[in-house]
């Protein structure tokens, strides 16, 4: 699926016409854009989201116990807590498991942390009684933005399984307050961009996040200059870039859930 790429300004093809991307693309416009769903069939829900060449599995499993801490300290409602890993073949050259050192890999322990608040935040626990919602994502190919493909497929994964709940009577409730999506966005040589692939976020001057529920309040941003700064005008050009880019991916996900209800 195209993402929709059709409301580009006056002055934003102008200077398309003198800055070109390595991917060929328009500033604000991102990559291509599926889900494949059900890619893993015992998971209760699942997605193969890819953004481009970023190809990152998602899954969505069930499971009918709470962690301890909340046992002990007695909380209601349920959890929900994440994974990531990138798997050895997913990059240029063979990335080792982290159970080969014998320790985590920090990245991943940032990035898994991220899926699981972001989810969080678009999910009402209390209506998720004495269930852990365990989220997977393993990428599969890397080519940036492999946070961001992750967090937008795991809610749709998500979604999925939460229906499937809910379709078997096993939820009372919908506990899915909104959408959920989120998209890179960067400074490169001097110009804001949509959606980076690797070689752009490779040599961007700022590079960040941006994750979004589908009413456009922002959930989390993570923005860093890579041994730069960047002025707040350029700020806002990131978070307008962002907003575009999360409505498309919200649009898309509901396109999919439409037409997995078609099938």
């Amino acid at each position: 699926m195209k993402p929709d790429n059709s409301e580009t300004s006056p002055l934003a093809e102008q200077l398309n016409q003198i800055f070109a991307r390595p991917s060929g693309r328009s500033m604000n416009e991102m990559r291509e854009v599926s889900f494949q769903t059900n890619i893993a069939p015992h998971a209760n829900g699942s997605v193969l989201c890819s953004f481009g060449n970023t190809q990152v599995i998602c899954a969505a499993m069930v499971e009918d116990r709470v962690p301890g801490w909340m046992r002990q300290q007695k909380v209601g409602g349920g959890w929900l807590t994440a994974e990531y890993s990138m798997l050895p073949y997913s990059t240029l050259y063979r990335k080792d498991r982290p159970i080969s050192k014998g320790k985590q890999d920090g990245r991943n322990i940032e990035i898994q942390r991220l899926i699981g608040r972001s989810l969080r935040a678009v999910i009402d626990l209390k209506k998720f009684p004495d269930k852990t919602l365990w989220i997977d994502c393993d990428v599969l190919r890397a080519d940036g933005g492999t946070r961001t493909a992750s967090i937008t497929g795991a809610w749709l994964a998500t979604r999925i399984a939460i229906n499937d709940l809910l379709a078997n009577r096993k939820l009372k409730e919908d506990p899915i307050l909104d959408h959920l999506a989120a998209i890179s966005v960067g400074v490169y040589k001097d110009q804001c961009l949509l959606d980076l692939d690797y070689p752009e976020d490779r040599d961007a001057t700022v590079d960040a996040n941006v994750v979004m529920t589908g009413s456009g309040q922002f959930v989390e941003i993570q923005s860093s200059g890579e041994e730069a700064s960047f002025s707040r005008s350029q700020l806002e050009e990131m978070l307008s870039l962002s907003e575009k880019g999360v409505s498309e991916l919200v649009a898309l996900q509901k396109k999919q859930l439409n037409s997995s209800k078609l099938n």
